[in-house]
């Protein structure tokens, strides 16, 4: 039976005082019915919906049933995605999730599980993170990504969520020259890694949103900074402006929708520089001014105008790939953000790929008296290279497929060295290591 907008009243108020924790606003049909959907991502800067970008997240639905979160609000998304933009689809739901007790509650849960895309409307990240975080709905959102591979997406807050290291503020964001100036400003007190959102495609990935409205190019670069300087890893942002939305596909293309040249709808893909020699930001504590030189590549960019039809992209699977867009370098000397275009390509490693293949597995990294590495089946005979901070090979081995190395590192001194690993035929996978 068929329950829209105008019986809204009638059908919902009912239900949400029997659950006394959760909203639901429902249009179209309450059953739930099983398609041929397909698997994506939506980054979406906020400040408007791109229609476009919507219509493709809709359609990936095949006629599915569609789950808007919130944890503030009301159902404005309701009749814009039901009747508004020509995708035909089953149901749109918006759940509105303000404590955790209406996150803990089954309903929640199982509708969740059955929506072929589920979209994360803007608002308080926080809030996302204290009421949802750790909760069925983290299952239910990953079991979305990992077994029914449907399509999510996000806005604003939504789409600061989906990182797979991610910022999530309890009180005032930081701005850019609060970060640049103080990489470990107050306000930059949690950045979450590997433990909320588990998409894939966002493997050491952060994002950020309302980017040049809001001048955060230089909050987002201190945020890379401090995930190369905290944990030892490649860092990665994508970013989005305002009324500009990213579609991922499964393959990891990523379309950027927009309405350039007549306003400035840019996405940005940004990146930690992994050409030799490995350097770590020059400067990156507390109360002190960012330094993240590299001879002027510390950051490699590529900005991407978004179009009406979605024709300009960036191929995650490579993190080099891009089509209508250019390659910028970007560093900071001493607080001061520098951007400089025409930049070359980064280096050539598929992380990705890497990833897809089982990846370079290492033991207990930071790592202390020992360090065992692994390979993936698959990659054949490798050459194992570790290096330190200046770029000088520290060791070297020859592994075949599917072995381990087992290197004793007691004498090894404290620091951030990277493990290299490539084939007769060229690079195959990086990664940074930390001797304690």
């Amino acid at each position: 039976m068929l329950k829209f907008v105008s019986a809204l009243f009638l059908f919902l108020f009912p239900l949400s005082l029997l659950s006394q924790v959760y909203t639901s606003w429902l249009t179209g049909d309450s059953a739930d019915v099983s398609t041929a959907h397909h698997s994506g991502l939506i980054l979406a800067g906020g400040g408007g919906d791109n229609d476009d970008a919507m219509r493709w997240m809709l359609n990936h639905a095949a006629g599915g049933d569609v789950v808007i979160l919130r944890a503030s609000g009301s159902d404005g998304y309701n009749n814009y995605f039901f009747s508004q933009l020509g995708v035909s689809i089953n149901s749109v739901e918006t759940l509105l999730l303000n404590s955790s007790a209406a996150a803990n509650h089954a309903y929640v849960s199982n509708r969740i599980r059955e929506a072929e895309v589920l979209f994360i409307a803007g608002g308080d990240q926080y809030d996302y993170y204290q009421y949802w975080k750790d909760s069925p709905v983290e299952d239910a959102i990953n079991y979305l990504i990992h077994t029914k591979k449907a399509t999510i997406g996000g806005t604003s807050a939504g789409m600061a969520i989906l990182g797979k290291v991610y910022y999530t503020p309890p009180g005032s964001s930081v701005d850019s020259a609060e970060a640049l100036g103080n990489p470990y400003h107050p306000d930059m007190n949690i950045i979450g890694r590997d433990d909320f959102v588990d998409h894939p495609l966002m493997l050491n990935t952060i994002t950020d949103t309302h980017f040049d409205q809001r001048g955060r190019a230089g909050r987002t670069v201190t945020f890379l900074a401090r995930m190369e300087t905290d944990w030892g890893i490649d860092a990665f942002g994508i970013a989005c402006n305002e009324y500009t939305a990213i579609c991922i596909d499964s393959n990891g293309l990523a379309r950027v929708f927009g309405d350039t040249p007549n306003y400035p709808d840019y996405a940005y893909f940004l990146q930690s520089n992994c050409a030799p020699p490995v350097s770590l930001p020059e400067t990156c504590t507390s109360g002190q001014p960012l330094t993240w030189n590299k001879g002027g590549e510390a950051i490699k960019v590529y900005q991407v105008p978004g179009t009406t039809t979605g024709v300009h992209t960036f191929d995650l699977s490579d993190w080099r790939t891009g089509n209508g867009g250019g390659w910028e370098n970007w560093h900071i000397a001493n607080g001061l953000l520098t951007r400089s275009p025409n930049a070359s390509l980064p280096c050539p490693i598929t992380r990705i790929a890497a990833a897809a293949t089982g990846g370079l597995k290492v033991q207990s990294n930071p790592f202390g008296d020992r360090l065992e590495v692994a390979l993936p089946q698959g990659w054949g005979r490798c050459y194992c290279e570790v290096l330190d901070l200046t770029g000088r090979v520290f060791h070297t081995a020859l592994l075949a497929e599917g072995n381990r190395l087992t290197l004793e590192t007691a004498s090894w001194p404290t620091g951030i060295y990277t493990l290299r690993v490539h084939s007769e035929s060229g690079p195959l996978a990086h990664k940074k290591i930390v001797r304690q």
